[in-house]
């Protein structure tokens, strides 16, 4: 059922679990994916009652390499029903209740696809959702996962004559609008280890198997019902955040079987709590009197971010970042012990806009030089992008002396370099907090950054003042722009890497 890195062949999750300790991680098609899969894969962990109990217990299981050879177990002694995801009754993550009017409303699988589905009326494509061409069942069944993460709010293409008008009224899934923050070790088994968590009250709660099992009843769709707290950890991390039902269909030839038609309506409602259902949750801005955590920006590469991630990696006492404090990683010299991976889906409304992820060294010995570097180099960035914004302005003033209003945003995009340099900076960034987190001097990496940063823009804004005419207005666009930029680079204000860059 799931992919794994360097694999050719799809493996079960029985197998994915036996092997967790020598594979180095999961490997999936988009990042939210493979969120979904590393969620799964902690509900059965919770599930199997396989998480310590404190986060002392925590530390040492991750210094020790406390095995997780009782997940694989208690899986192999589950029943197979329980596990079958085409179960008449109980499929394993749908909802077999919608067998009732599939006949009449499921389409073609890519309607599963949240990557290429529109509304879950239109494709991007423009093929429309009848489409048939089959999906193989490992594909469905991480695309199902990613829905039950990811789904967006909207209107499902469904009826509810039969279960009720709300069945339609979809809600945007639990991970959808905000940054999910996961500890990545050297393997899987690592990063298993790493993510798991001592339950607030102690106890894993429920894995939810399908709509039709469990201890607590679920939604209606006659009206929408308040949301319900989630039982547990197992509960939160395998919750059914859609109604989904999948129809098999036997290939040719003896293959494996493919999806061939799906249907999706609403799923469940949680009430998080933010005490035990966000734990590795990023404090963001306030918003309307409440902090928010940290959100997906479709106008900010997450790696703008990466300061915020390490501020709490460094100033929080519990959850994720406060345990990471707790530990010591004896380095070794490969790279650093662990990364944080932060992902989040950007949305315009109901439609899926693209996925957005970071990738940050972390070494908790390194914690407050990494806070500094990520937020220092942020701000390098931040005002280099601003002096090219600055020096735009100035060939423009000169360049056209009387413009029309409406044509003032194409004119100034036309000497503005700030759409290059973004997409150049963050490799000098990634470095940056590379060499800081294997125990560089940070003064001296943020100088070589501040300069290659510098470099960088100042070729972009010469390719970008290369566009003006070779005459007198056009030479003096050129100087106006660039003693802009240099005046910008010497300004009292700037940070002191970039002065410091000057002067060398």
């Amino acid at each position: 059922m799931i992919s794994l890195q360097g694999e050719a062949a799809e493996l079960s999750l029985v197998e994915v679990l036996r092997r967790a300790q020598e594979l180095s991680g999961l490997y999936c098609a988009t990042p939210g994916e493979g969120v979904a899969l590393l969620e799964y894969l902690l509900a059965l962990c919770f599930a199997s009652r396989t998480f310590p109990s404190s986060d002392e217990e925590w530390a040492a299981w991750v210094a020790q390499e406390h095995r997780l050879d009782e997940v694989e177990k208690w899986l192999v002694r589950e029943s197979a029903d329980d596990w079958d995801l085409f179960h008449p009754e109980r499929p394993l993550g749908q909802n077999s209740q919608l067998r009732q009017q599939f006949d009449e409303d499921a389409t073609g699988p890519a309607q599963l696809i949240l990557e290429r589905v529109g509304d879950y009326v239109q494709l991007f494509d423009h093929h429309h959702l009848e489409h048939s061409e089959p999906l193989p069942v490992a594909a469905a069944f991480r695309a199902l996962l990613t829905q039950h993460h990811y789904g967006l709010s909207g209107r499902a293409r469904i009826s509810g004559r039969t279960l009720g008008p709300k069945l339609t009224n979809l809600a945007a899934g639990r991970l959808q609008g905000r940054i999910r923050v996961v500890v990545q070790g050297r393997t899987l088994a690592d990063t298993l280890r790493l993510n798991l968590y001592p339950p607030a009250d102690g106890e894993a709660g429920d894995f939810n198997h399908s709509w039709t099992t469990g201890k607590y009843p679920r939604r209606t769709f006659r009206t929408k019902p308040p949301a319900r707290p989630t039982s547990g950890p197992a509960d939160l991390h395998s919750s059914l955040g859609r109604s989904v039902l999948l129809e098999p269909a036997q290939a040719s030839r003896g293959e494996p079987v493919h999806v061939d038609r799906v249907l999706i309506g609403a799923g469940e409602l949680l009430a998080l709590d933010p005490e035990r259902d966000l734990d590795d949750a990023v404090p963001g801005r306030m918003l309307n009197g409440h902090r928010k955590p940290l959100w997906p920006s479709p106008t900010r590469a997450l790696w703008r971010e990466a300061h915020a991630l390490y501020t709490a990696a460094t100033r929080e006492t519990t959850g994720l970042f406060g345990r990471l404090r707790r530990i010591e990683f004896p380095y070794e010299g490969g790279g650093p012990p662990s990364v944080l991976w932060a992902v989040g889906l950007v949305a315009d409304k109901t439609v899926a806009a693209t996925w957005t992820e970071g990738h940050f060294p972390y070494a908790p010995s390194q914690g407050e030089a990494l806070c500094e570097a990520s937020r220092h180099g942020s701000e390098v960035a931040e005002y280099v992008a601003r002096a090219l914004e600055r020096a735009a302005y100035a060939a423009w003033k000169v360049a056209y002396p009387n413009p029309k209003p409406s044509d003032h945003k194409a004119q100034r995009a036309r000497f503005d370099a700030r759409r290059e340099f973004w997409p150049a900076a963050r490799e000098p960034f990634l470095r940056l907090l590379d060499q800081t987190a294997r125990g560089g001097d940070v003064p001296l990496a943020l100088r070589d950054y501040a300069g290659e940063l510098r470099a960088h823009a100042e070729e972009f804004l010469r390719n970008r003042l290369d566009t003006l005419e070779p005459n007198e207005r056009g030479m003096l666009a050129r100087a106006r722009a660039e003693q802009r930029f240099q005046a910008d680079m010497a300004d009292g204000t700037a940070p002191a890497e970039l002065r410091e860059e000057r002067q060398r």
